[in-house]
């Protein structure tokens, strides 16, 4: 799809500018179809939202690690918690419950972390939304981050990794964006280049997000090989920290993967955003209509894959 298109789109506020999408937060397919639902299997929860059923739970399944479904429909068996803290990184907004992941996720994310504490003016990494102890749709923010293989990570060098509880529901990440995206600001370092580019180099990793002006710099900037910024998507928001998103697990039957992104690096798609930032193109006028549309339906019990009921009901 061109990228007009999708600016065009958005501009009817279909599309919105944060972790989510309307379909996933790239808006792409699954690579297969979904896994069967849990349908009527679910009983009496069948029509209950499935956000708060899982967006209640504090404790993991009893189970074995395992994705079900895709980013934005799934759920996450056995998960892992990252430590509030560790030598390289501080999970934060504790309040949320969100620092949980498959152990994918949790093994790229430490070491990640190890690698940012070698950069310039960086001590390792704060940690921002992961999964929640069982995956699932939750109460508030993200369409996706359901399966455990989602992690934001801040834009802020950390300063200090022996932050309180409290301070991390108050300290805020930097925004490294100018001109609504087109740009990056003085934030922008090359220390995010190449914490940014050490991720994508993780063969586990399938996707980057971050805001178009990122990408562009980091095409502009870069002077090696060039086969990682495949991975580095230019998508809405993006600007606080980055999103990064792992493939399914060699094994994961359940779990369903996007669509790879197109071959290339992708540096004239994002030059194109860029482009359209600085220049919208011109939106013809919607024709008016009595009838509202009709909000997006929130997912239900039913709608997940087969195998969230056990994880759902695991003690």
């Amino acid at each position: 799809m061109k990228i007009s298109k999708l600016l065009t789109i958005a501009a009817f506020g279909i599309l919105v500018a944060s972790c989510g999408g309307a379909r996933d937060i790239s808006g792409s397919k699954a690579k297969k179809a979904d896994l069967p639902t849990i349908g009527e299997f679910a009983g009496p929860l069948a029509n209950v939202q499935a956000k708060k059923l899982f967006g209640t739970k504090s404790s993991r399944s009893n189970q074995s690690s395992a994705p079900f479904g895709s980013y934005a429909k799934g759920c996450m068996a056995g998960g892992v918690q990252l430590a509030e803290s560790g030598p390289t990184w501080q999970a934060m907004r504790l309040s949320r419950g969100r620092n949980w992941g498959h152990p994918e996720l949790i093994d790229m994310v430490t070491k990640l972390s190890q690698f940012a504490a070698q950069q310039p003016g960086w001590n390792g990494l704060y940690i921002g939304d992961m999964s929640q102890p069982r995956g699932g749709p939750m109460l508030t923010g993200h369409r996706s981050h359901q399966i455990g293989l989602d992690a934001d990570i801040w834009m802020l060098p950390p300063n200090s990794l022996s932050l309180t509880r409290k301070q991390r529901e108050n300290i805020s990440s930097i925004s490294t964006r100018r001109a609504s995206g087109a740009y990056v600001n003085s934030s922008w370092t090359r220390s995010h280049h190449e914490i940014i580019k050490a991720a994508a180099q993780d063969p586990r990793v399938a996707r980057i997000f971050v805001f178009p002006g990122a990408k562009v710099q980091m095409c502009d900037d870069e002077r090696g090989n060039r086969a990682y910024l495949r991975k580095i998507r230019p998508w809405y928001g993006h600007h606080y920290h980055f999103h990064v998103r792992l493939a399914c697990p060699k094994g994961a039957s359940g779990c369903r993967d996007q669509t790879p992104p197109p071959a290339g690096d992708g540096c004239n798609d994002a030059r194109e955003w860029q482009a359209n930032i600085l220049n919208p193109p011109k939106v013809k006028p919607k024709p008016q209509t009595k009838t509202k549309p009709k909000p997006r339906r929130e997912l239900v019990l039913a709608d997940l894959p087969a195998q969230c009921k056990a994880v759902l009901d695991s003690n």
